[in-house]
């Protein structure tokens, strides 16, 4: 029987990040993954294929509406090749999967294919194709991730009525897509048939759009989408999702209570993730869950089995890659004797539409609720010079300060590149630096980041120039 230092089960962002920090100091390290390729979610169904898609579907837009105002012509007509735009994607997700096996590696970090299910608290046990083996190990990392979540009266068949996993491996573009949930997912998946040629309907039962993010945002990301032809029913009820024959029938009550029908030839339903436990057997080793399926840990990840920790979207919290990836690397980094922290207030979110969506931080809806007195500096894109010159100009970014000390307390943007600029108000952040402190950094002209210090200023002593 092989034993390691520590076994992670799960090869996602946080399962193969927390692998790889373990090697690097020092731990004899395995990763244990049920299917056959590393990188879990995030990698083979979810952030990278869906952004490949993004760009892809956004430089079709970028040819059949805006190549002409740039005075480029294109003679002849302009078409989607759906299967080449999946294949494509598909590319991009082997490239990066087969660089995380390259990352197993360099590092010595041994990979087991199979399902991965506590025996005990120390022994895991590995069942791939009817055989199984067990390793034993002085810890465990459990980084199982999430699976889309549904209702419980749609029954998703994997042809009509879909989840984001078959949204990305489609084989025609749909002639109406209707999005049950108006979230991330749902929002981002929906842009790209959109953009081929989808009419597109959003069903979302609260009364707007990415509901977890500052109103403002909300408020810019439906008129810019409305813009772009994508309807919007909010504060509707899905009550039944019913397939007859290649057309699905989504039937819904509105704020008043009216019911009102749907009918498209998909259905896509993107109501949020679930914690994915199944298989783990977790009551074997003594791990707790809680009532939403989550397993259950302290602040330092830990659960209440001392050697057995978790992370990721099995875990409380914001379901981000990027927040495993953290989580992996403090898991790593307190099993050396080491003292890291996160700090969850500054994990960045974002929408990865066009425009882009980020923020970090609290919301103006958070600050009131908590009766934290603040001020509030906001710039538009469309006054940028680099934002006129690319014709992105729909957006702003806001920047939330206290009202006595100036700290910055939130950022919250949405535009051109924003899923990148974000990182100026983490690391803005995270120094604990006051708007005046932004607004005094020089930022490089023209840039989209300009807007961040003009919203600065704005939010110190209402000095922006360019408005």
């Amino acid at each position: 029987m092989n034993q390691y230092d520590v076994a992670v089960i799960g090869s996602g962002p946080g399962g193969y990040v927390a692998a790889i920090r373990c090697a690097q100091l020092g731990m004899k390290t395995a990763i244990v993954e049920k299917y056959s390729t590393l990188g879990g979610t995030c990698l083979n169904v979810g952030c990278i294929p869906s952004k490949a898609l993004l760009d892809s579907s956004h430089h079709y837009e970028d040819a059949v509406k805006h190549f002409e105002e740039h005075g480029i012509d294109i003679p002849g007509e302009i078409k989607v090749n759906i299967k080449q735009m999946i294949s494509r994607k598909q590319g991009v997700v082997d490239q990066t999967t087969k660089g995380i096996q390259f990352l197993m590696d360099k590092n010595k970090i041994d990979v087991y294919e199979g399902l991965g299910s506590f025996k005990d608290a120390t022994h895991i046990n590995i069942d791939k194709d009817g055989k199984s083996e067990t390793i034993e190990a002085k810890h465990t990392i459990i980084a199982t991730g999430s699976k889309p979540s549904s209702l419980p009266f749609i029954k998703i068949d994997k042809e009509r009525i879909i989840t984001s996993t078959e949204a990305l491996a489609l084989k025609e573009v749909p002639k109406h897509m209707i999005v049950i949930g108006g979230g991330v997912i749902g929002l981002e998946l929906g842009q790209v048939y959109k953009r081929l040629g989808a009419e597109v309907t959003v069903i979302e039962f609260m009364d707007r759009i990415i509901p977890g993010m500052d109103g403002g945002l909300s408020k810019e990301l439906t008129r810019s989408l409305k813009k772009q032809k994508m309807k919007f029913n909010l504060s509707h009820k899905v009550k039944s999702v019913e397939r007859i024959g290649d057309e699905v029938v989504v039937k819904a009550d509105d704020k008043k209570g009216k019911e009102v029908t749907f009918k498209g030839d998909y259905c896509l339903v993107s109501v949020g993730r679930r914690p994915y436990t199944d298989g783990l057997n977790a009551e074997a080793a003594g791990v707790k869950l809680d009532d939403r399926g989550r397993v259950e840990v302290n602040d330092h990840l830990q659960t209440n089995v001392s050697n057995i920790y978790a992370i990721g979207d099995v875990v409380r919290g914001a379901m981000l890659a990027h927040k495993a990836e953290e989580e992996g690397t403090m898991v790593a980094e307190l099993l050396a004797g080491q003292k890291p922290h996160i700090n969850y207030n500054l994990i960045p979110g974002v929408v990865y539409t066009w425009p882009e969506v980020a923020a970090v931080g609290k919301t103006e809806e958070e600050l009131k609720e908590a009766g934290v007195e603040y001020k509030v500096g906001q710039f538009p894109m469309r006054a940028l010079g680099r934002a006129r010159a690319s014709m992105d100009i729909d957006g702003f970014v806001k920047i939330l300060a206290d009202k006595s000390t100036d700290e910055v307390l939130g950022v919250h943007m949405i535009g051109a590149r924003c899923a990148d600029l974000i990182t100026e108000g983490v690391t803005a952040m995270e120094f604990r630096a006051s708007a005046e402190d932004i607004a005094r950094m020089s930022h490089a002209h023209p840039t989209y980041a300009e807007a961040v210090k003009e919203a600065a200023l704005a939010a110190t002593d209402d000095r922006a120039v360019h408005i």
